[in-house]
């Protein structure tokens, strides 16, 4: 499987979770009984958290670049199809770190690259 954003395929993350939520209506509430009433507009809208430990400035910034845009596609394995999908997300705050100079990758090296990818 390849892993891609936005058409690029990007370095394997070393984790991704997924979260599936289902979105209510401003309706849904407790009623005066206590009892939940629900109006769903939409189930299973999906969160992607992803993480790379260690990756080259080259390789971080095609993931920056391939999840800049206001909305983006991600192809990832889905538990719930239990295959490859395409949908569309857009970024959470994106945080990473820099290690010292790494000479395999002859630049800094980023660590911890990661952020949340929020179904649209």
């Amino acid at each position: 499987m390849t892993f891609k954003i936005n058409g690029v395929a990007v370095a394997t993350p070393q984790t991704f979770d997924v979260t599936y939520s289902d979105i209510d209506a401003d309706t849904s509430g407790r009623n005066a009984n206590g009892t939940m009433i629900r109006d769903i507009i939409v189930k299973n809208k999906t969160k992607l958290s992803i993480k790379w430990p260690q990756l080259s400035q080259a390789q971080s910034k095609v993931i920056l670049d391939a999840s800049n845009g206001d909305f983006f596609t991600v192809t990832y394995p889905d538990p719930l199809t239990n295959g490859d999908v395409t949908k569309t997300f857009y970024a959470g705050d994106r945080s990473m770190g820099h290690y010292s100079w790494h000479p395999e990758f002859n630049a800094y090296a980023i660590r911890d690259l990661g952020f949340d990818c929020i179904e649209r």
